[in-house]
């Protein structure tokens, strides 16, 4: 049996973390043997990528060069984690993956889609999430928390505009992919995001949450 792809979307401070949590703690109710991993990351080479895309100092990539550093490490990870994961039945839990790519490299720094489009057939084949929740959030809340967590990354130092184009993007592929997304509206408390996370799982998988 091939296992399932589920991914966790959304800006900085949106809670992925807390939302990632709550999968993982059903799967567990129900036996699933998953693995959690993330992007850019989830190897030891991917992880050096994450490194130098989220690394302040020094000499920062330009937005073509970050592009393809993060299919890079994706390559690396789809042939080494994730793959063989779900060619074994092992479910996947990805904090984040190529929707965020179209997000942030798309609708953060401009650039083409099509580009992306390609970059991801060459690098995935058919291979796509299961199920994608978006944890919705305005970015003035988003970057607020994130900003309680400690330093900022790179990423996380981009300009508020940055963040309100990279929200319209996911916006827009959850609407152009409504069969695979559900939006979440990440403001809302824990719990309540919790109830719905795993309602929706129930209902797709057919789980049992005891």
């Amino acid at each position: 049996m091939i296992g399932q792809f589920i991914t966790i979307e959304g800006i900085e401070g949106a809670g992925k973390t807390s939302c990632i949590g709550c999968v993982e703690r059903l799967l567990t109710r129900n036996n699933i043997e998953y693995i959690t991993t993330r992007e850019p990351g989830g190897t030891n080479l991917a992880e050096k990528i994450r490194h130098i895309l989220l690394e302040t100092k020094d000499e920062p990539p330009v937005d073509l060069c970050e592009l393809l550093l993060i299919f890079a490490g994706r390559a690396q990870h789809i042939h080494n984690v994730i793959l063989p994961a779900l060619n074994a039945g092992i479910w996947v839990v990805c904090d984040r993956f190529t929707d965020a790519t179209f997000a942030y490299q798309g609708g953060g720094r401009g650039l083409k889609t099509e580009l992306i489009s390609d970059l991801e057939l060459i690098t995935q084949k058919d291979l796509r999430p299961n199920i994608t929740f978006l944890l919705d959030v305005e970015p003035e809340l988003g970057l607020s928390r994130a900003k309680k967590r400690g330093e900022l990354d790179r990423f996380e130092k981009e300009e508020l505009e940055f963040f309100k184009r990279v929200r319209e993007a996911y916006l827009d592929a959850a609407v152009r992919n409504s069969e695979r997304f559900f939006v979440l509206d990440a403001s809302e408390s824990e719990e309540q995001v919790a109830r719905i996370i795993q309602k929706t799982l129930l209902k797709k998988f057919s789980l049992k949450n005891e």
